[in-house]
């Protein structure tokens, strides 16, 4: 058997954290490795407990989420670690602050469970999540802060098949989305995704939404 991914919840409101606690510690593949209250006690656990993933939220006291996310994802443990910023703010600057400081995604607290459960696998594997809505408004908020290269997209080296699933990323499509609008598999749009991903030396969905504003692929 796999060992459990082990989970860091960080939340200062003491109701809520007892309920992500409780939901993690229901599921067999799963394991609270500690929970805490403020950011910076989160990046003194992350360091001597090692977690698999951390769940953050964003408004916290000592030290909040985006800065304890930015030391987590640094330099401030020996190895980076996952974070998955939950909190009840949404679509404002602190998404785009949170994804700029390192987070691997981000999900709302008003995410049905099961959701959320599927996230802290999604992030463990070392995937990016961004909720599709997150995305949408996210980019359209902060598209006029990307500046396009100029570039012609017929340059680039990409398939037109895969150009379109990346336009279709772009919009913040997930890749069921995906496959409904191209009529194929959900399968089959992972293997365009990895790919386009290797090919544009990418790290992730939010990197990819960023590489199509700038080379005028988004709108």
């Amino acid at each position: 058997m796999t060992a459990p991914i082990r989970v860091l919840v960080c939340d200062d409101q003491m109701l809520i954290r007892t309920g992500l606690v409780t939901i993690i510690d229901a599921q067999p593949d799963l394991e609270v490795a500690g929970e805490c209250g403020d950011g910076r006690t989160a990046v003194d656990l992350a360091r001597r407990l090692r977690p698999d993933v951390v769940l953050m939220d964003v408004r916290m006291p000592v030290l909040d989420g985006i800065e304890a996310t930015r030391l987590l994802a640094g330099t401030a443990v020996a190895d980076p670690v996952k974070v998955l910023v939950v909190t009840t703010f949404n679509l404002d600057e602190y998404v785009y602050e949170a994804l700029r400081a390192g987070a691997s995604g981000f999900l709302l607290k008003d995410a049905p469970p099961s959701q959320l459960l599927q996230g802290i696998r999604t992030v463990a594997t070392g995937a990016a999540l961004l909720d599709p809505d997150v995305t949408r408004a996210l980019v359209g908020r902060y598209a006029a802060r990307i500046r396009p290269t100029g570039e012609d997209p017929a340059h680039l080296p990409l398939t037109p098949r895969e150009l379109e699933v990346l336009r279709l990323i772009a919009d913040g499509r997930s890749n069921g989305e995906i496959a409904a609008v191209l009529v194929i598999s959900p399968e089959t749009v992972k293997t365009f995704v990895s790919r386009i991903l290797a090919k544009l030396g990418l790290r992730d969905r939010v990197q990819a939404v960023v590489y199509a504003y700038r080379h005028g692929l988004a709108t």
